[in-house]
């Protein structure tokens, strides 16, 4: 090892958080702010908050390929352009290249990632909903996988927290499958949403169209003001850095919150490929880095340690760890450790146009649309499937953009004139969690600071296959109960990945025999190690993850404290 220090107190800290994305942010400042001295690992570059964001006031015309991605970016990026929108001019910075960070995919598997300060959080969907306690049975209640050791009650808490912090706008619906939250002033529904919100709600008693429910600031509260946090100002351009914090990013918020402590010291381009495990004590007691510039390698302590990286490579870092106890199989002995994949599946659904309510536009470009609460398995039977989906749409007036004929001063008319509403409503599906849906380290193929490659080789099941007919066919039917026109549906056959939600490599449960971690996100072979990413899912639910995220590492950080005081850590 290379050293420039004068000693292992000079590089001990209270805790270590691996990334600074979304949880990990989180868990920075939760961990600041009960007064721990807090080193956060980033393993990509500096983004400093609006300074670093270059096309976040730039005009279409303004980028040089006018949005679209170049060639040579198409080189680099052809895993990150599988999305077809991460790889957009304005924002493609934000997402690494495949060319510097390679995986080996033993079937497609769409991995989005942004190595950088903050992570996906400043590119991140935004859309925030809970668990119900409906998703946190599922498992027992279907026989599939292992439990959740935790339910509802003991997260709610904690989701309210997350939330006021955060600022989540949405409607309260008293769902029992989507719990309400604490909300800022819903983003109100276009005139053609409302329109479909009446005709699916008539037809059909147990599908409900809200307003999404998003982590933009509508109403800012006093806390998110002192951090230079704004309201949001209606561009839906979210992924290219908000200038006014508006929605919530680590930037925004939680880096701000941690720095203000002064308990904070951030190092980025520090790539942490495995804990330092101590045998004696069944403790981890410090993370091994390599420097993404320089190469060199580092030694860094803590008596906590997060690890924020988001999934696969927090697993990554617990099964490159040695140990006598677990020799090279990673700290596990549940062999849960790599498997049960999950995301959700998406790319499924339905579009049309709408003649009705012309009279009406929309002002602004509001980043955000409709949802549709899952309600199959619950008031309707899925056919062949268990769990259920969700949608996510929107409507608006088509523009000058749309397919317009003719010539002169009728032409010119047209133009400037809108045309009927645009309708689309997509699918969002749960993931069942599989065994054989599992990441790996490569034995012999390394990236170029000598760490193994992941492997995964994770795809679909009957039950998603199955599910994808009920979401493309309800779709096209609500479209019509409300007389759109020209409806089409839409079934392609993405790979696992896509919906950038990877989760459950490192899955809770109820012993070191059927998980990876205990129900306070613990590591059962190193108590002192927190996972708090997509890794600890258990199950996916048919809803975006982040905010559940947000709030099992608040909990999780507060235990860990309290831990530490009583000298359990």
């Amino acid at each position: 090892m290379n050293f420039n220090h004068n000693g292992e107190a000079e590089v001990t800290y209270d805790a270590i958080v691996v990334g600074s994305g979304i949880s990990g942010g989180w868990a920075a400042k939760e961990l600041c702010e009960k007064g721990l001295k807090v080193l956060l690992l980033e393993r990509g570059r500096e983004v400093v908050h609006v300074s670093d964001y270059p096309t976040t006031f730039s005009a279409p015309w303004e980028l040089p390929h006018q949005g679209r991605p170049s060639q040579a970016q198409l080189k680099d990026q052809p895993k990150q352009n599988r999305t077809g929108y991460t790889t957009q001019e304005g924002h493609a910075h934000f997402f690494v290249k495949d060319t510097e960070h390679p995986y080996i995919e033993k079937k497609r598997f769409d991995w989005m990632r942004g190595y950088h300060k903050g992570g996906r959080s400043l590119t991140w969907g935004r859309q925030s909903y809970r668990f119900s306690q409906m998703d946190f049975e599922a498992n027992e209640k279907d026989g599939i996988a292992t439990p959740w050791p935790v339910n509802y009650a003991d997260i709610a808490p904690w989701y309210s927290y997350a939330e006021r912090f955060a600022g989540i706008s949405g409607s309260k619906e008293g769902l029992p499958q989507l719990p309400d939250g604490e909300f800022l002033p819903a983003m109100d529904l276009t005139a053609g949403e409302k329109a479909f919100k009446k005709a699916v709600e008539a037809k059909w008693s147990g599908r409900k169209v809200i307003p999404g429910r998003v982590a933009h600031l509508t109403k800012p509260t006093e806390e998110q003001l002192a951090l230079g946090r704004g309201q949001c100002q209606y561009r839906n351009l979210c992924m290219r850095g908000c200038p006014y914090g508006a929605y919530f990013s680590s930037q925004s918020a939680t880096l701000p919150a941690a720095a203000k402590t002064g308990n904070l010291t951030l190092r980025t381009n520090s790539i942490v490929g495995s804990l330092i495990y101590d045998d004696d004590k069944g403790r981890a007691k410090g993370v091994n880095v390599v420097d993404q510039i320089t190469g060199q390698s580092m030694e860094f302590f803590a008596k906590i340690i997060f690890l924020n990286a988001s999934c696969l490579p927090s697993t990554a870092i617990v099964m490159n760890t040695q140990s006598k106890r677990f020799g090279n199989k990673g700290l596990d002995e549940s062999g849960a450790l790599g498997g049960y994949l999950m995301d959700h599946h998406l790319n499924v659904g339905a579009g049309g146009t709408f003649e009705g309510d012309l009279d009406k536009t929309t002002f602004g470009r509001r980043p955000n649309g409709f949802y549709i609460p899952r309600y199959r398995n619950l008031h309707e039977t899925g056919k062949d499937y268990l769990r259920g989906f969700g949608y996510q749409g929107g409507a608006f007036r088509q523009t000058w953009d749309r397919d317009i004929e003719g010539f002169g001063t009728d032409f010119k008319k047209k133009m400037a004139s809108h045309g009927p509403w645009s309708f689309w409503v997509g699918g969002f599906g749960e993931w069942l969690p599989y065994e054989q849906n599992r990441m790996s380290l490569s034995p012999d193929q390394k990236d170029k600071w000598g760490l193994p490659q992941i492997v995964v080789d994770a795809g679909f099941g009957k039950n998603e296959v199955n599910m994808r007919k009920d979401m493309e066919n309800d779709a096209k039917e609500m479209l019509q109960a409300m007389g759109a026109a020209t409806v089409y549906g839409f079934n392609s056959d993405p790979a696992l990945g896509l919906g950038i939600h990877e989760m459950g490599t490192m899955r809770m449960g109820t012993s070191s025999k059927n998980s990876v971690l205990n129900k306070w996100n613990q590591l059962w072979a190193a108590p002192n190690v927190f996972n708090t990413d997509g890794g600890f899912m258990t199950s996916a639910a048919c809803v975006n993850p982040s905010l559940t995220y947000m709030a099992f590492t608040a909990r999780a950080a507060n235990h860990a404290v309290e831990e530490l005081k009583k000298g359990n850590l």
